[in-house]
C-alpha cells in the first residue's frame, strides 16, 4: 500500500448508476456538481478526469459502529473461540496491558483497509479501560483520527461499563471522544446504568451511542433508551439490537413505534452477532441479527456495519462494507439495493453526515466499483475500486490477474475390444 498525494477531482466519465443509466458526473469541491447521460456536455471544474469505463458507483460506504482500538488483535491474543462474555474475558485481560503505538498501529492498519473498501466515514468505540491509564485508547485514536483527517472522517465514542467512573468519561471527551456510549444491558441495574450514561451526555451536551439488547434473552434497555431520549436534540443510536430478532411481530411493532418516535438510529452488526450469538443452541441456531428489514417499514431509521475485526468478538472480517451488505442479503433476507443503502446512505444517516452520493449537490464521497451492475458489486465485491472522499481521489486499487491458457488434451482412443470365444 503506497501512499499518494490527495487528487482534486473535476469529473467521471462512462460510470453506471445502481439504475444501469450510464452517466458522467461532474464534481466542484466537495460536491457533486451535476450527473447527465454518457457523453454528455459537463460544466469546466478544476480538477482530474477519470474515465471509470465499466464501473458501478454508488455512495462512499460508512461505517456506523466499529473497534478500532481492538481490531486485528486476535493472534496476539489467540483468545478463546466463544459468545460474548468469553470474548469480554479475553479482551479484559489483554487491555491490562494495551500500549498506545501498538493500538494506533493496528488501528491504522485497519482504517486503511476501510478506506480502500471504499469507506471514507468511521464511527468507533473506543474502551475507557480498567487499569491505572483509563486512556490509552482514546490517546492512540484520537491520534489516527489527527493523522487520517483529509483522507477519512472519523468519530469516536467512549465505550464503558457500569464501573468506569464519571470523571473518566469526562477526562475522554475533553481529550477529543465525541459521544458517550456504554453497554447498560450488561450492567447489575440495566436501568441505573442506562440513566447515567444519558445523564453523562445531557451534561456534556454531545450525542449517544449505546450498544443495547445484546443477547437473544437478555434484558431490555431500548424501551427506556427509546422514551428517556424522546424530544431530545443530541444524534442517539443503538447497536446490535439483537433481542429484537426474537420478538413476535406485534410486541416489536409497539417497541419500533417508540424507536421511531424517539429518533433513534438502528444499527445491526451481522458478522459479530452471527459468531458471538447461539453458543449454547445445539440445533437450528438463531441467527441474531437486528431485523433492520422490519423496522425500516415501520420508518425507523436503520444502518449497518461490521463491528469487530480480527479481535476476540470476532475473528475475520475484510473491512469492507460489500461484506456487510452481502451478510444482510444473505442472512438477514434483504435486496441487494436495500442492504447497500444500510452500508451506505442509511449508515450516513445515522451517524448525521451529509447525504452523499451520485446526485447533484451530495456530498462527494463515492466509490466506483468493478461492476456491471449492483447486484454484481455485491455478491463479487471486485477490489478494484477508486474512491473519493470530499471531491478528492484518496484510493485506488487495480487487480490483475494471470490465468494459464486453456490447452486442448488429446482425447484419448478406445483400444479394440478383446475377442470372445463363443
Amino acid at each position: 500500500m503506497s501512499a499518494v498525494p490527495p487528487v482534486s477531482i473535476a469529473a467521471l466519465r462512462g460510470v453506471r448508476l445502481a439504475s444501469g443509466d450510464l452517466v458522467d458526473i461532474a464534481l466542484d469541491g466537495d460536491e457533486v456538481l451535476a450527473v447527465v447521460p454518457a457523453g454528455s456536455p459537463l460544466p469546466e471544474t478544476d480538477g482530474a478526469t477519470l474515465d471509470l469505463t465499466g464501473y458501478l458507483v454508488t455512495a462512499a460506504g460508512a461505517e456506523p459502529h466499529a473497534h478500532l482500538d481492538k481490531s486485528q488483535s486476535w493472534d496476539a491474543i489467540q483468545p478463546p473461540f466463544g459468545d460474548l462474555e468469553r470474548a469480554i474475558d479475553s479482551w479484559h485481560a489483554y487491555a491490562m496491558t494495551l500500549d498506545e503505538d501498538d493500538t494506533l498501529a493496528r488501528a491504522r492498519s485497519t482504517a486503511r483497509r476501510m478506506l480502500a473498501s471504499g469507506i471514507t466515514a468511521v464511527r468507533t468505540h473506543v474502551d475507557l479501560l480498567r487499569g491505572d491509564d483509563a486512556l490509552t485508547g482514546v490517546r492512540a485514536l484520537v491520534r489516527l483520527r489527527a493523522e487520517l483527517a483529509g483522507l477519512m472522517d472519523i468519530e469516536l465514542v467512549a465505550l464503558g461499563g457500569p464501573t468506569v467512573p464519571d470523571e473518566v468519561f469526562e477526562a475522554a471527551l475533553d481529550a477529543g471522544v465525541d459521544l458517550v456510549g456504554g453497554a447498560p444491558h450488561l450492567a447489575d441495574d440495566p436501568i441505573a446504568d442506562l440513566e447515567r450514561l444519558i445523564a453523562l451526555a445531557r451534561r456534556r451536551d454531545v450525542g449517544l451511542d449505546l450498544h443495547t439488547d445484546e443477547s437473544l434473552a437478555g434484558f431490555d434497555t431500548l424501551a427506556a433508551y427509546a422514551t428517556a431520549v424522546t424530544g431530545w436534540h443530541r444524534p442517539r443510536t443503538a447497536g446490535h439490537c439483537v433481542r429484537l430478532s426474537m420478538m413476535a411481530e406485534a410486541e416489536l411493532d409497539v417497541l419500533a413505534d417508540g424507536i421511531r418516535t424517539a429518533d433513534i438510529g438502528i444499527i445491526a452488526l451481522p458478522i459479530t452477532n452471527l459468531y458471538l450469538q447461539g453458543w449454547g443452541v445445539d440445533r437450528a441456531i438463531p441467527r441474531g441479527i437486528a431485523p433492520i428489514g422490519r423496522l425500516k417499514a415501520a420508518g425507523v431509521r436503520v444502518a449497518a456495519g461490521a463491528d469487530n475485526v480480527r479481535d476476540p468478538f470476532n475473528p475475520v472480517g475484510r473491512c469492507d462494507h460489500l461484506e456487510t451488505a452481502s451478510l444482510l442479503v444473505s442472512a438477514g433476507h434483504l435486496a441487494p439495493a436495500d442492504a447497500m443503502d444500510a452500508v451506505t446512505i442509511g449508515a450516513r444517516d445515522v451517524m448525521g453526515l451529509a447525504v452523499a452520493g451520485p446526485t447533484a449537490g451530495a456530498r462527494a464521497d463515492l466509490v466506483a466499483i468493478k461492476a456491471d451492475s449492483l447486484g454484481e458489486a455485491v455478491a463479487f465485491a471486485s477490489a478494484d475500486r477508486v474512491v473519493i472522499h470530499r471531491g478528492r481521489l484518496v484510493s485506488r486499487t487495480t487487480v490483475s490477474t494471470e490465468t494459464a491458457a486453456s490447452v486442448a488434451l488429446p482425447v484419448p482412443t478406445r483400444s479394440a475390444a478383446p475377442a470372445t470365444a463363443s
